[in-house]
């Protein structure tokens, strides 16, 4: 009996750390982007300083800065966290590689959905394509704005395809860094007079070179008991203006409100002229997000709990914005897992299929609990 349980004890940890860790991950993205960050030294390791007390090295002080990790083709799935204040790069961080512009298409065409998106980026690629190649030739170039509106619900991948618009006009020698600063109202505006021009200039400079998205974008000019937003817009548009060759602004929110924001500001209509719209998720689209989620994460769906996941993706599509689309795909595959595990744990003579199989049990428990009732 002893070993039996030790055997139960051990998969409930296994688990419900695989779980834990993917929650971790979940809540990092939603402040990160949508790729992550995997941070490694960026410059070669320095002789370690070692603890007078110990003989062991002691932590340094002040780590190198980090090159963010490169997406795998299972990170395509993820969409757009909801940003939570000024992410700069720093001036020592190692800078993205550039990436060869075929290989970047195929990538695109690989995302799930996001089919009218595809389309406009693709047509900015061969406009941003076509300029660098008359650059080249010393030939004469349009002044072309290269700043995006993007609009549409959370969760339809918006912070994803500004990560994307980064690495192609970097690998397309527009910009000379490549990288993305993720921004919101918070990054941008203080409390106090004078503050926000500091603080909004601080981040600026370190989107210089590559992509600022700033992610509802919206509430820098809604009505507020200070109007410091509108310093931030003032600052931001000079910013747009002096270094209009090496820096490209995104932003970004709900459609009918990212149109007033453009309305608010007179120096926003004549500076994005380029409007993309990140349609919600269809039913087939989240079922493929889910599908891919097990696929990396080795665990398989029997037919009977994919048959009632595509019952209750079917449901949720009517109203996907509020669902939170591939966020909220992402979520439900987290719920499943909490119920998965709880079932395989009180189970005897486990085996490696019991450990990847999803049954219906786990969709009905993770998505329509019972509730206790008092007889």
């Amino acid at each position: 009996m002893a070993n039996g349980r030790d055997k139960k004890d051990e998969i409930i940890n296994l688990q419900l750390d695989l779980i834990r860790k993917m929650t971790e991950n979940n809540i990092k993205r939603l402040s990160d982007d949508i790729w992550g960050s995997t941070r490694t030294n960026a410059n070669p390791p320095q002789k370690p300083q070692t603890s007078a007390k110990t003989g062991t090295p002691a932590a340094p002080q002040n780590p190198a800065p980090v090159k963010p990790a490169q997406p795998s083709d299972a990170d395509l799935i993820k969409a757009s966290g909801s940003g939570d204040g000024a992410k700069p790069a720093e001036p020592e961080e190692t800078l993205p590689e550039k990436e060869n512009i075929d290989d970047l298409r195929k990538e695109l065409d690989s995302y799930i959905g996001l089919d009218e998106v595809k389309k406009e980026v693709k047509s900015l690629i061969n406009m941003a394509t076509v300029y660098k190649m008359r650059r080249d030739n010393n030939l004469p170039t349009a002044d072309v704005s290269l700043h995006m509106v993007f609009s549409g619900n959370p969760g339809t991948g918006k912070t994803m395809i500004a990560r994307f618009m980064a690495r192609v006009y970097h690998s397309l020698g527009i910009l000379s860094k490549g990288q993305l600063v993720e921004v919101d109202r918070s990054g941008l505006v203080a409390g106090y007079i004078g503050q926000t021009a500091i603080k909004t200039a601080k981040v600026l400079e370190g989107a210089i070179g590559g992509v600022l998205f700033i992610d509802e974008a919206y509430t820098l000019t809604a009505k507020t008991e200070n109007d410091f937003g509108f310093e931030a817009v003032d600052t931001i548009l000079k910013s747009m203006e002096d270094n209009r060759d090496d820096l490209v602004v995104i932003v970004a929110g709900y459609i009918d409100l990212m149109e007033d924001f453009i309305d608010s500001n007179p120096g926003l209509r004549s500076r994005f002229n380029k409007y993309i719209r990140f349609d919600d998720y269809s039913a087939d689209e989240m079922m493929g997000i889910f599908d891919l989620q097990c696929k990396k994460s080795c665990y398989m769906p029997d037919d009977e709990a994919k048959a009632a996941l595509k019952e209750y993706f079917t449901a949720v599509s009517e109203a996907a914005g509020e669902f939170g689309n591939a966020r909220g795909v992402r979520n439900t595959f987290e719920r499943l897992l909490t119920e998965q595990a709880n079932r395989v744990a009180g189970m005897t003579d486990i085996s490696r299929d019991d450990l990847m199989t999803i049954t219906k049990a786990d969709v009905d428990a993770a998505l329509y609990p019972k509730e206790e009732t008092e007889e």
